[in-house]
């Protein structure tokens, strides 16, 4: 752990205001945070106004942020893991962050100062790469091997292992009994692990590519996963064999894929684009945001403010204002537009040429309704 000397920028941006009378100017949203390395991860804090991140390089930082300009500080960086840190996760009662990497290892750190508590070394086979905290004593993590483990830290041990995958665990999703994990792999496939009996249910069929990442949408009712061919595949809720539906995206793929509110996700890809996707009917609503020519490697969405944090191959997390989303209703038959741009959701992002609805390749047909076991909706 290591305190930044980087603390004193946004202390004197401060101060060379108040010494010229001025107040520091409000802003819709935080600044964009810039890092040494590029991101692969970042989580918020449950509670405060705290955003972490993991980089290529192994690095994990913690900063507080505001709108005030000049307002975010680093509070602490981290430099214990040897390899890239890929995926960073706060406890449900925000004292804790877990962190996993490429080096095998599990780090658990204290938030407040940002010192290593807890260190599984080894923890794999193979490197990590992706990590699901579930309460204050399990946490799951899943690895590029396709291996999942379920760990007890009153135990400090894992108490569940399970290889079902053939290719990496890319996300992992729990319902809201937290009885049943879900994960996406690289080798296509959603398995479904119940993690209070400790053991495997089933794999879904292999879809086209990598599934990339996992969500529960539509209160618990659907599945949505994003994967490397710009698709985002619709299972059911215990209909996890196959998938319901699915709509292919203008994207050269879905990397990361969260829900910003019961029907919409925000998708992050290799394009650069945060697109704003409603999940039944199957809509592009618009662009949220972007790392112009840069993939984007994840999406969080704040709890305590209607913003959305992206990371990017730039080496800035950046700050979206949703807000706006939480008032879109989409119609079931609304006619595909011929022209104009991706709709600008935020004042930040900014058209990207495509046309309104273009993001989505639909069928001639009618959608199906939500509770019909739905085939492709796409024209694939």
């Amino acid at each position: 752990m290591r305190f930044s000397a980087k603390m004193a920028a946004p202390m004197q941006a401060h101060s060379d205001e108040e010494e010229a009378g001025q107040e520091p100017r409000l802003r819709d949203t935080p600044e964009d945070i810039s890092l040494e390395a590029a991101a692969n991860t970042i989580a918020f804090h449950p509670s405060q106004d705290i955003i972490a991140a993991g980089d290529v390089d192994g690095d994990v930082y913690a900063y507080s942020f505001s709108c005030l300009e000049g307002g975010n500080k680093e509070l602490w960086s981290s430099g214990h893991h040897l390899k890239s840190c890929r995926e960073v996760s706060f406890s449900p009662d925000g004292q804790k962050l877990f962190t996993v990497s490429k080096d095998k290892c599990i780090h658990i750190l204290n938030v407040e100062d940002g010192r290593l508590v807890t260190r599984f070394s080894k923890a794999h086979s193979s490197a990590l790469n992706s990590l699901l905290v579930i309460d204050e004593h399990l946490f799951a993590t899943g690895d590029d091997s396709g291996e999942l483990r379920v760990w007890d830290l009153r135990k400090g041990t894992s108490i569940m292992e399970m290889k079902q995958h053939e290719e990496y665990i890319s996300g992992m999703a729990l319902d809201a009994n937290k009885k049943l994990l879900l994960t996406s792999s690289g080798d296509g496939t959603m398995g479904v692990f119940n993690i209070r009996r400790r053991r495997f249910e089933l794999l879904s069929e292999p879809q086209n590519g990598d599934l990339t990442a996992i969500s529960l949408v539509k209160r618990g009712r659907k599945v949505a996963c994003g994967s490397s061919e710009g698709t985002i595949y619709l299972f059911n809720w215990n209909g996890f064999g196959a998938a319901s539906d699915r709509f292919a995206l203008k994207a050269e793929s879905i990397d990361t894929l969260v829900p910003v509110t019961d029907s919409i996700v925000c998708t992050g890809s290799t394009d650069g684009v945060i697109r704003a996707v409603n999940i039944l009917p199957n809509r592009v609503i618009g662009s949220v945001g972007q790392h112009t020519g840069e993939p984007i490697e994840q999406l969080a969405k704040c709890p305590t403010s209607p913003f959305l944090a992206s990371c990017g191959h730039d080496q800035k997390v950046k700050f979206w204002d949703i807000s706006s989303l939480n008032s879109v209703v989409v119609d079931d038959y609304r006619k595909k537009k011929k022209s104009g741009q991706l709709k600008s959701l935020s004042r930040k992002a900014i058209g990207s040429g495509e046309d309104f609805f273009a993001g989505l390749r639909e069928a001639a047909e009618p959608e199906e309704k939500e509770d019909d076991q739905s085939s492709d909706t796409d024209s694939d």
